[in-house]
């Protein structure tokens, strides 16, 4: 098994880290994911490919490691006053993300270079920490809520099993569907 990147705040680790993801992202937008190839890649970040297969071990890692940076959310989930309409508007964009077909490439490439899981837990880590931000709100506002677990189960599985195995057709009525069922639990 091949190392994982460290992330450490500044310095080269963090700038070589920095140009390889950007290379990444600029390579598979000009000739394709499939045509990507670590010489590529390091001419592009300006390092050898040895530092590259050094840090993430293959190119499969390495397309892992910057999916998961890609799927990470850059801002908190909207406040629009409810616990009801802030999670409805998670769980859409939510699904939006993820359904497009970049989040389902970002997810396919996540999983894919992941083979000790880590990949997938924080990408699970990034939904709960949303998720979390969401019910703080709602029990700051003194609404009653759902342990954030519960609504990984009722919300956040459903959406990523029917992305990954039944795709198409899931659109904002069902996002919102779920979230009711997380909501009215018994």
């Amino acid at each position: 098994m091949s190392p994982k990147p460290m992330t450490r705040p500044g310095g080269r680790s963090a700038r070589v880290q920095e140009a390889v993801h950007a290379a990444v992202r600029e390579l598979v937008g000009e000739v394709g994911r499939d045509a990507v190839t670590v010489p590529m890649v390091a001419a592009r970040a300006g390092v050898t490919p040895s530092t590259i297969y050094r840090r993430w071990g293959d190119l499969q890692e390495l397309l892992s490691d910057v999916a998961v940076e890609r799927l990470r959310p850059e801002t908190d989930p909207a406040d629009l006053g409810s616990l009801r309409a802030d999670l409805d508007a998670w769980a859409e964009q939510f699904l939006d993300e993820m359904a497009s077909p970049s989040g389902r490439a970002y997810i396919r490439d996540a999983l894919v270079g992941d083979p000790d899981g880590s990949n997938a837990g924080r990408c699970s880590a990034y939904a709960a920490e949303q998720i979390d931000v969401v019910l703080n709100r709602a029990v700051l506002r003194g609404e009653p809520v759902p342990g954030t677990e519960l609504v990984i189960d009722r919300v956040v599985a459903p959406i990523m099993y029917r992305i990954l195995f039944r795709p198409g057709g899931q659109g904002a009525d069902y996002a919102r569907e779920l979230v009711a069922n997380a909501l009215h639990r018994p």
